[in-house]
């Protein structure tokens, strides 16, 4: 391959990377570009696990035989069966040795590569009708992070020693994609995350619920919302501390975690203050509220703190037509406002006390009712 046309290649791979939205676009990309720039038939990318001493493979494209699916939940190879792993990734690169790639080939070792081992890649490569492959380890922030993996179809051309020292270069350019990818994808993760418990904050909560509510217009999911209130923090801040205080928001949210657990793909969130919230889409209302009344009674028993008051709106209950995420947000207030004025235990669910359920109705009232509800909920929050 002519040497402009390969810094074309360099150029695309990293342009696609740069372009991706996540990490699994970024992986497919990678593994994509690689196999355009080596004129490859099939490329994969995997990632070494040293924790569990394996290469764990995390995109396959091209030419996929039955057993390889493009993004693999176990596809995964033991280090054992792969002696040149330990020795390349780890032995040599911490050594003080280069990172090269090697080719090998359905008939055994080739450019690059030391005769004497027994492989599982030429098993491999016969079994899927390649011909050769060219493997290139990824070095990240100093480490051995994983390997790309370029393969020809039996009877194509054999890759040699230029192509092997193309893919080390072309490595290099996904390492560094990886890395951006990985910054990125932590960025993300900081933008939708509270600091202090780990859990959804409340910008993640307004995009899931929008989109909840929207899946709810579209194909009538069930979308249901659990709003609560950490009773007694900031009698806890007064004669504790902060610190104190803290420590029972971080519990807080293990509770509140361990109870969304109850309910499949349920985010589990800090709004902010001593506010949290559950938001499950597709389980039933009375799957929420069991949720729900768990999490009451595990918050009661918390050593510090005074419970917690829980609201419920659900889509499935008779709470009106949901035509925006403000409105199920208001109805689910509401319940916690009037949890917390009763004291109550247990949840308040909007819409399980019949047609004149005063939540319901505070939901529906004119804004002026629903600001001044807003201005002594606020006034309470802060009195606590």
């Amino acid at each position: 391959m002519a040497e402009d046309t390969r810094l074309t290649a360099v150029v695309a791979l990293a342009q696609g990377m740069a372009a991706a939205h996540g990490s699994r676009e970024a992986w497919r990309a990678a593994a994509t570009g690689a196999c355009r720039a080596l004129s490859g038939s099939f490329a994969a990318l995997s990632v070494w696990e040293r924790e569990l001493g394996r290469l764990r493979v995390l995109v396959n494209v091209g030419d996929r035989a039955p057993d390889e699916d493009e993004f693999p939940d176990a596809e995964a190879y033991p280090v054992h069966q792969f002696p040149e792993i330990t020795e390349f990734l780890h032995e040599r690169w911490a050594g003080g040795g280069e990172p090269n790639a090697w080719v090998e080939t359905a008939e055994g070792p080739a450019a690059g590569r030391r005769p004497g081992y027994v492989h599982q890649r030429v098993a491999a490569l016969r079994r899927r009708g390649r011909g050769c492959c060219v493997v290139a380890p990824i070095v990240l922030n100093g480490r051995a992070w994983g390997e790309l993996y370029v393969a020809r179809a039996a009877g194509d051309p054999l890759f040699d020693r230029a192509d092997a020292d193309f893919a080390t270069v072309l490595a290099a350019v996904v390492a560094a994609g990886i890395a951006q990818a990985e910054r990125l994808e932590e960025a993300r993760r900081l933008a939708f995350t509270d600091a202090l418990t780990g859990l959804a904050n409340r910008r993640a909560v307004d995009v899931r619920l929008d989109e909840a509510v929207e899946r709810h217009k579209r194909e009538g999911v069930v979308v249901s919302l659990v709003v609560c209130d950490l009773n007694g923090l900031k009698r806890v801040n007064d004669t504790l501390g902060h610190a104190v205080g803290d420590r029972l928001l971080e519990r807080f949210g293990s509770v509140l975690s361990l109870c969304g657990a109850m309910l499949p793909g349920a985010l589990a969130a800090r709004l902010g203050g001593d506010e949290f919230c559950l938001l499950a889409v597709g389980p039933a209302a009375d799957e929420v509220v069991k949720a729900a009344d768990e999490l009451c009674r595990r918050a009661a028993e918390l050593e510090l703190g005074e419970g917690v008051a829980c609201g419920v709106a659900s889509t499935e209950d008779p709470i009106g037509p949901v035509h925006s995420a403000r409105r199920l947000f208001r109805l689910a207030d509401a319940a916690q406002y009037r949890a917390k004025a009763e004291r109550a235990a247990q949840p308040v669910v909007a819409g399980r006390e019949g047609p004149d359920d005063p939540v319901v109705r505070l939901a529906d009232a004119p804004s002026g009712e629903r600001e001044a509800h807003g201005e002594r909920r606020r006034f309470r929050g802060r009195r606590l």
